[in-house]
């Protein structure tokens, strides 16, 4: 299944998309796409309605992140042994776990704003694991047991912050509008082998980066593993998992993205995103729920 949330930003509703690629409202059947309506038992459940029994969503709606409420936004860095090599990092031991501000989740193809003093904004393509049942302490073999979906994941990151300010990773990654999610949640039966797809990036129509999940360093099953040993995951927490090379920081000289620029993204089986890129506004139109759309 593809599962979308459509809808002005804080209102959205659940949806599903059927054969013809049509999306269908589902909040007759689930209020959200959160928490427990992600587990296992909840979308065998969905798994049985006809899709074409259930109301169109009118057309033209804004795409809301694939997933809603998310209480825990777990990122992994360097898991990509060549954008490790880009950057001249050393490959890591261990995954290096950080987290990404849940108030920075946004839909797929709203705006990403710059944030105030920025010079060195970032891009990063990623592929999103959906959490779907609680886990704690759970084995690699096991580990996708626990996996409701896969999205994509843009990890939007402001380098001075995340490497020149003291401290942790997670201050560079958590500005508003830093997780673009989505457009779908797509559940796990539908990636044959989530170990090797292709993955996507282009600013202003320019390929970035090109890659592949076959060159993580740490699989999904090992990152989810790994994570459940440091906290309890719970249905609806979302683990991004690094990028491949590409990223602005590592190229010569460095590249950032500024106001105007358009980010595209994608990965095979998991559809895409595209992002206008804004400047700050320092007394901006309510954007507490609702940052600015863009439609084109």
């Amino acid at each position: 299944m593809k599962l979308v949330r459509f809808g002005n930003p804080g209102q959205e509703k659940p949806g599903i998309v059927d054969g013809n690629g049509q999306i269908r409202d589902v909040s007759s059947i689930l209020p959200d796409f959160s928490g427990e309506s992600l587990t296992s038992e909840s979308l065998a459940r969905l798994k049985q309605v006809d899709p074409s029994s259930l109301p169109s969503a009118p057309a033209g709606q804004r795409l809301g992140p694939c997933v809603g409420n998310v209480r825990n936004f777990i990122a992994i860095g360097l898991n990509y042994a060549d954008h490790a090599a880009e950057t001249g990092a050393a490959i890591p031991a261990e995954p290096i776990v950080f987290n990404k501000a849940p108030s920075c989740i946004v839909g797929p193809n709203d705006d990403v704003i710059i944030p105030r003093g920025s010079q060195k904004t970032d891009w990063e393509v990623e592929l999103a694991i959906v959490i779907g049942d609680r886990a704690s302490y759970v084995g690699a073999n096991e580990a996708l047991d626990f996996v409701a979906g896969y999205c994509v994941c843009n990890d939007v990151s402001e380098r001075e912050y995340q490497l020149e300010r003291g401290g942790t990773w997670t201050k560079g990654k958590g500005c508003p509008t830093f997780g673009p999610i989505g457009p779908w949640l797509v559940t796990k039966d539908e990636i044959a082998d989530v170990q090797n797809l292709s993955m996507w990036l282009d600013v202003n129509g320019e390929r970035m980066q090109t890659g592949s999940t076959k060159t993580m360093i740490f699989n999904v099953a090992q990152i989810v593993s790994y994570v459940s040993h440091f906290m309890i995951l719970e249905p609806g927490d979302v683990i991004t998992t690094g990028t491949p090379p590409g990223v602005g920081m590592g190229m010569k000289p460095q590249r950032f993205l500024k106001a105007g620029d358009v980010v595209t993204l994608g990965i095979e089986g998991l559809g895409e995103q595209r992002q206008q890129v804004i400047a700050f506004e320092e007394n901006p139109p309510d954007t507490s729920r609702a940052p600015r759309v863009h439609h084109g």
